[in-house]
């Protein structure tokens, strides 16, 4: 296997994990007690009250069930199935199925049955990529990807994909809308037969997350260039609540130079028991060692 091929199939996990962050907490978190509220009346006071309570009710359930889509472009598309826990950072199981675009493409190639077996924890994530891709690294099936090491190899867009993926929780897309200061109640809708109220908003992607990460100024000037330089500017994020105050639905929409980001992600079963185990080491490579190594061998 080519040294290309291989960096796009363990890329693969990668950019999954990347995925499930932008679907479980656009735009980073926010301050909850400050939301901005610009000239004119964009954020209503009662629906800023409203979602306070959401975002505290939803943030102390814990864990939950989520099942989800997402598209980026011709990069990806790709269902997502399994729960999260969020007592102590991210942990949990998901299935990854990758159902078209060039991630897909890259685990056929691969051999791949286009799905991700993926387990998360606090500071690391474990990508099973299937018997194919184990025959190429010594027999071992799983991957490890450590948070800060995906956060050196994507510089200052890296940094802030480490906090997003390790402070993953569903109230995050509350917190976003609060710190947008453009939020709106958008009237009542069932979700799969769950009465729910619908709550919209826009959120300028990088001033947000620069504003609510620990970048400092030159890290924010270089996160701002390379987000201008992939095209992303704003997102619209919908959010649906049950009578319970508890996020059953929540949908992202934006533009990049790769193409339309959609996604749609549902929760249940909330407080739902999240067991997860690390992979045996045995039959587990570290995705830095192995890229290393391969990077080293001649073409």
């Amino acid at each position: 296997m080519s040294t290309s091929t291989l960096r796009q199939r363990m890329g693969t996990g990668a950019v999954a994990a990347a995925l499930l962050s932008v679907a479980a907490c656009t735009g980073g978190g926010g301050d909850p007690d400050t939301a901005r509220k610009p000239a004119g009346d964009t954020v209503e006071t009662s629906s800023v009250a409203a979602l306070q309570q959401i975002r505290k009710k939803t943030g102390t359930a814990r864990s939950a069930r989520i099942e989800g889509t997402t598209e980026m472009g011709d990069a990806v598309s790709m269902k997502q199935t399994g729960t999260i826990g969020w007592a102590d950072g991210l942990s949990g199981s998901l299935t990854l199925t990758y159902t078209g675009g060039t991630m897909a493409k890259a685990l056929e190639q691969g051999g791949g049955d286009g799905s991700v077996r993926a387990r998360y924890f606090k500071d690391e994530f474990y990508a099973n990529m299937g018997n194919a891709f184990a025959a190429t690294v010594g027999g071992k099936h799983w991957i490890r990807y450590a948070y800060k090491d995906l956060a050196e190899l994507g510089g200052p867009a890296g940094d802030v994909l480490k906090e997003q993926v390790q402070n993953s929780t569903p109230d995050q897309g509350v917190r976003a809308l609060l710190a947008s200061g453009d939020l709106r109640k958008a009237g009542q809708e069932d979700v799969r037969g769950v009465p729910a109220t619908r709550y919209s908003g826009t959120v300028d992607v990088a001033e947000l997350t620069g504003r609510n990460s620990a970048l400092d100024a030159g890290q924010l000037a270089a996160l701002k260039e390379q987000l201008s330089a992939a095209g992303v500017t704003t997102q619209t994020v919908d959010i649906w609540v049950g009578e319970d105050d508890l996020l059953v639905k929540k949908t992202e929409r934006g533009q990049s130079a790769a193409g339309a980001f959609n996604s749609t992600v549902f929760y249940s079963d909330y407080g739902t028991d999240v067991s997860v185990q690390k992979p045996p080491a045995a039959d587990t490579a570290d995705f830095k060692e192995i890229l290393e190594q391969r990077m080293a061998e001649p073409s």
